[in-house]
């Protein structure tokens, strides 16, 4: 009752304009079902409320998820690596904006072979030994995160951001600060540890709600997410919610006004967004 009350409260006025991470929070940490979602997903889209994919999946993830889910809004890939906004979404294309496919593109990230040299170097000088996706098959990755063969694939076609996990973990945090004084920035996911160059999920998402705002007006942003990595993404919007997870109070630590879904995964995500539309 009470994040009900809360979530209204803070609903009024201005156009919504939804962020939400996928795995963990849209899709289930271990099947990546979406289905308890699926009435929510159906209000949005009856609606007409943007709802924006802001996730660490690269591009050709994200498309695969977006058939799949029906989504047809500008989305953000690789922990804020770069944003892609389908051609003709606004009605003018953002200053500096990459035409590429089909998409008006706006990039933040580090090109991918140069954060992949910088892990390694930092690896060296920690003594830190690290096993990242550049040196996974595609079949250890499908191991690794319980995704099939085919989704693997996707997952390695990797642009802006480098997943790892660390071996050695009591020289972890050697290596992390060896990534900080390359002027890198590292976060945790779900699973791995990501390190980027210097963006985010903030900046990225601050980008896009600008762009709705000229052609809106005034909006109100809400943002979910599961883990820490989302951290960045949940304190750049209006009202951040925070869907039920092992790491959930420790993005709450973060996040002081966030709201905490009862459920976890798609079924807490679809309690937070029908909450949204009863407002």
């Amino acid at each position: 009752m009470r994040f009900q009350a809360t979530m209204k409260s803070r609903m009024s006025g201005p156009t919504p304009v939804l962020f939400t991470d996928l795995d963990g929070t849209l899709l289930d940490h271990d099947t990546y079902s979406w289905e308890p979602a699926r009435t929510a997903l159906e209000r949005l889209k009856l609606e007409r409320i943007p709802w924006l994919l802001v996730t660490s999946k690269t591009r050709a993830e994200v498309e695969l998820w977006r058939r799949r889910l029906g989504n047809t809004h500008p989305f953000i890939v690789e922990n804020g690596g770069a944003a892609f906004i389908p051609s003709g979404y606004f009605p003018r294309a953002a200053t500096g904006a990459i035409a590429r496919d089909g998409y008006e593109v706006i990039e933040w990230g580090k090109p991918y072979p140069e954060l992949v040299a910088s892990l390694e170097a930092a690896a060296r000088a920690s003594g830190c030994q690290v096993r990242a996706f550049h040196d996974m098959t595609v079949e250890e990755i499908a191991a690794a995160t319980n995704l099939p063969l085919e989704q693997a694939a996707l997952a390695k076609q990797r642009e802006y951001d480098e997943p790892f996990h660390i071996v050695d973990e009591e020289r972890g945090g050697a290596l992390l600060a060896a990534l900080e004084a390359q002027g890198l920035r590292w976060t945790r996911g779900g699973r791995f540890h990501h390190v980027d160059g210097n963006n985010d999920k903030a900046s990225a998402t601050a980008a896009l709600r600008e762009r709705f705002e000229r052609v809106y007006g005034p909006v109100v942003t809400i943002g979910l997410g599961d883990g820490l990595n989302d951290v960045p993404l949940l304190n750049a919007v209006d009202i951040p919610v925070v869907i039920r997870s092992p790491a959930a109070d420790a993005v709450k630590l973060r996040v002081a006004h966030a709201l905490v879904t009862e459920g976890a995964g798609p079924a807490g995500w679809n309690q937070a967004v029908m909450t949204m539309l009863r407002g």
